[in-house]
């Protein structure tokens, strides 16, 4: 372990992506599919030579600012890294350009999930295997550094409930944060985060090939659907075989991405009590009730034409598939239920998909594989508005419920509401970067949300037409990488880096 702390964070995880590699490649052998294999074994060992080189140039350098190396790390990963992983794709391919391989695997390592290949047939099952394992190893990269990098400065969500400075431990701790190495963090929250990633994965593919799923399939969106990925190598639930039981078993993996409540003890006793006090489970649990409730009753409001659809089974079939894809886009894994058509015809609304944009852009738990704003943000502006309302009413009233609340409602919505402005600003700026390459304002709004929100499918259910990415050109295939980069990373991330303070001694 201590020869591992002396490597640079980069080189260790270019070494993970190299490892990778070879996995595929088993997979192509026991598929016969020699020019897949031969592609990714070529490439994993080229990227392992190259980083035992880096890491044997680069062993024991001394390093001042641990936090700030290891944020720029971060941003160095998930913007550098996918031109190495991009690489077996491209060869694997062999029909497309670098540029496109470039974007599916920035797309595959933020958990994204937008792809140029529409068509999986398009894809040998081998290089769907290699998106779906990208995907699931930038979900844990996310998960596991938002704990041992991001926590401790207060970022990610984590200040909303802090008293500290954006960027910044708290005045007792800040001297231990800036002296405690990151990389003695990232080793033992490794130790404790793992097993449960991958046993919580193992456990859906296992139910999954037991609902009737392939087992191909059913390990390409257990990883997605724990990573929050939305990969697919069948086109999402719509080509799976396990029917509406898997759909129920996705749903409810996709829990853990509401709260980091369901995993951070370890799945001990107690979790269920901690999860009933958790605001951002609660949050989760009112949007899941709550918008597939209104989409149904709005059926009697303006869907009495609709005639085939008067009857219990496709009320039935139509609340789940609303239920199912609005927990898919809340923790912006973008998978749409199987009965999603038959909750637009129940409801009777000619694009419900804007609803799931909003959703996509509330997000789920924070320090979770979710993307978007995050529900602790938005619970603690909710929190706020509600102060502020009871101070309309009572003007001398004093505000209890202990502390923590107070703090949540004072300091943490204030930086709730920059973050918020931030995210606002960003897309506007997108927005306005893929007007520039010839894009409407209805395309450049959803990509500008599906891409900040890291959830790519919603392109194809957002808008009246789905927008098919292939379609875009170059400048406009960058500026949604980068775009992905940004919502992955978060803004106020970025503006940490960018303080003066942050890189002084």
């Amino acid at each position: 372990m201590r020869r591992v702390l002396n490597l640079s964070f980069v080189t260790i995880v270019m070494g993970l992506g190299a490892l990778a590699m070879f996995v595929p490649v088993l997979h192509a052998l026991a598929l016969r599919d020699w020019m897949t294999a031969r592609s990714f074994f070529y490439s994993g060992a080229l990227f392992l030579v190259l980083t035992v080189l880096i890491a044997i140039a680069s062993y024991n350098t001394p390093t001042r600012n641990l936090a700030r190396n290891h944020l720029v790390a971060m941003l160095a990963v998930l913007s550098a890294l996918p031109l190495m992983l991009a690489v077996p794709f491209y060869e694997a391919v062999r029909n497309t350009s670098y540029l496109n391989a470039y974007f599916e695997m920035v797309s595959s390592l933020t958990t994204t999930g937008a792809t140029l290949f529409p068509d999986p047939g398009r894809l040998a099952p081998s290089v769907h295997l290699w998106r779906a394992i990208v995907g699931w190893l930038g979900g844990y990269f996310i998960w596991l550094t938002a704990i041992a990098i991001l926590a401790p400065m207060n970022l990610g969500g984590f200040e909303v409930t802090s008293p500290a400075a954006v960027g910044r431990g708290a005045r007792r701790m800040e001297g231990t944060v800036h002296r405690t190495d990151p990389r003695e963090r990232l080793i033992r929250f490794n130790a404790q985060l793992m097993p449960i990633y991958a046993m919580l994965t193992g456990a859906l593919w296992l139910f999954l090939i037991l609902a009737g799923e392939t087992p191909f399939v059913a390990a390409c969106h257990a990883m997605s659907v724990l990573s929050t990925s939305g990969i697919s190598p069948v086109g999402g639930m719509q080509g799976a075989s396990g029917g509406i039981l898997g759909e129920v078993l996705i749903f409810v993996f996709l829990g853990f991405a509401l709260s980091r409540e369901t995993f951070a003890s370890g799945l001990r006793a107690g979790t269920a009590s901690r999860l009933a006090e958790d605001k951002e489970f609660r949050m989760g649990l009112l949007a899941i009730v709550a918008v597939p409730l209104l989409l149904f009753l709005r059926h009697w409001l303006g869907a009495y034409e609709v005639a085939e659809q008067q009857n219990f089974g496709a009320a039935l079939r139509a609340l789940w598939g609303s239920a199912f894809t609005v927990l898919s886009f809340l923790t912006t894994t973008g998978f749409t239920s199987g009965d999603w058509a038959e909750m637009r015809n129940w409801s009777g609304l000619q694009t419900p998909g804007l609803i799931l944009a909003g959703l996509a852009m509330t997000g789920g738990g924070v320090a979770t594989t979710a993307g978007g704003v995050k529900l602790l943000r938005v619970y603690a502006l909710y929190k706020h508005g509600l102060r502020e309302l009871e101070k309309l009413y009572f003007p001398s009233s004093v505000g209890g419920a202990g502390a923590m609340a107070r703090l949540i409602r004072r300091e943490g919505a204030h930086i709730a509401w920059v973050f918020f402005m931030l995210f606002a600003l960003s897309m506007a700026v997108v927005m306005a970067a893929l007007a520039l390459t010839g894009l409407n304002f209805e395309e450049s709004v959803v990509l500008a949300v599906a891409a900040l929100s890291t959830t790519g499918p919603l392109a194809g259910v957002a808008a009246e037409a789905p927008i098919l990415y292939d379609g875009l050109g170059d400048a406009a295939k960058l500026i949604l990488a980068a775009t992905m980069v940004l919502g992955r990373l978060e803004t106020l991330a970025i503006i940490a880096l960018m303080n003066p303070g942050f890189w002084r001694q």
